[in-house]
């Protein structure tokens, strides 16, 4: 069995637009937030308990395809970890602002 393969824009094609919609929602801010440290999380340890795994999925697939994310499939879990080097290098301090003003948690 081939392991997953996921889509990820390269650096250089990640958008303002995109990120900005990826992140307008407070679960995917929520997740964003849990992220912020830098370590990677496995995707069903990201707010376990309070989001139906079906729609974890679905919040996930957004972050990952706007660029926000990066999932690394490891043997039957998802490891899903921040992208900040790259969302930093496109647009400076965006990430810093938003998760310093868009969620408490």
């Amino acid at each position: 069995m081939s392991p997953r393969k996921f889509f990820h824009p390269d650096a250089a094609a990640l958008t303002l637009h995109r990120i900005l919609f990826a992140l307008s929602d407070p679960t995917r801010l929520a997740v964003v937030s849990e992220l912020k440290d830098g370590a990677e999380r496995a995707s069903g340890d990201l707010l376990a308990e309070s989001v139906p795994r079906s729609t974890m999925t679905h919040h996930l697939k957004i972050l990952r395809e706007a660029g926000v994310t990066r999932t690394r499939p490891e043997g039957m879990r998802c490891l899903i970890s921040l992208r900040r080097d790259d969302v930093d290098a496109r647009f400076p301090g965006l990430l810093e602002a938003i998760l310093a003003h868009g969620h408490s948690g």
